[in-house]
């Protein structure tokens, strides 16, 4: 699906440009709410819940230290930027992302990575479609994205989507692994929906 049909599907984002903007004038625009860019055109995200961060931060943390314990790449908090299509240019943001050893030399301190990261997650936010969340997990991977997590707080439920592989859903019942980019991890998904003290 392109990027286009991929906006246009989310309920949720308002299309808010009238003219095309790249990368570069994207990153020095000063807006005031969270926007994407999506073939050059600006699109509001979602206003995400309490929730939604608090499960968001559980996993990304669980995920972030054993990544730098076992030095495995670099994991990127939510809100950062990754150019994944140019001329027009597509930015988004995902939840939380890893980029595996190997892919970057080094990390400029200005501008947004021109890639896909390998794991992506993406955590729904309560005002988003099913359609629009569904079209989001389909652009990741189109991109190049080897794995994508979509972690839906609502129905407790974690969903692994690998390219032309059947999704599989995850409970709280289930442990959560990615043997091919974090071998050896597993996170018992009860701890990430257990009620908060």
């Amino acid at each position: 699906m392109s990027a286009v049909a991929f906006a246009e599907n989310q309920l949720s984002l308002k299309h808010t440009s009238t003219r095309l903007y790249t990368a570069e004038e994207f990153e020095y625009l000063p807006l005031k709410e969270r926007y994407e860019l999506i073939r050059g055109e600006l699109y509001r995200m979602p206003n995400n819940s309490s929730e939604h961060g608090m499960r968001t931060a559980n996993l990304h943390s669980m995920v972030g230290n054993f990544v730098l314990l076992n030095r495995l790449g670099r994991c990127f908090a939510a809100e950062t930027r990754f150019t994944i299509e140019t001329e027009p240019d597509t930015v988004l943001a995902p939840d939380f992302s890893f980029v595996a050893n190997g892919r970057v030399s080094e990390y400029p301190e200005t501008g947004y990575l021109r890639l896909t990261p390998d794991l992506i997650l993406e955590t729904r936010s309560p005002s988003e479609t099913r359609r629009g969340y569904a079209d989001k997990i389909s652009h990741w991977l189109s991109a190049g994205a080897k794995v994508v997590w979509a972690l839906d707080p609502k129905a407790k439920s974690l969903t692994i989507h690998r390219k032309g592989q059947n999704p599989v859903v995850l409970t709280i019942e289930d442990t959560l692994t990615c043997e091919e980019l974090l071998p050896g991890f597993a996170y018992a998904l009860s701890l990430l929906f257990e009620k908060p003290l």
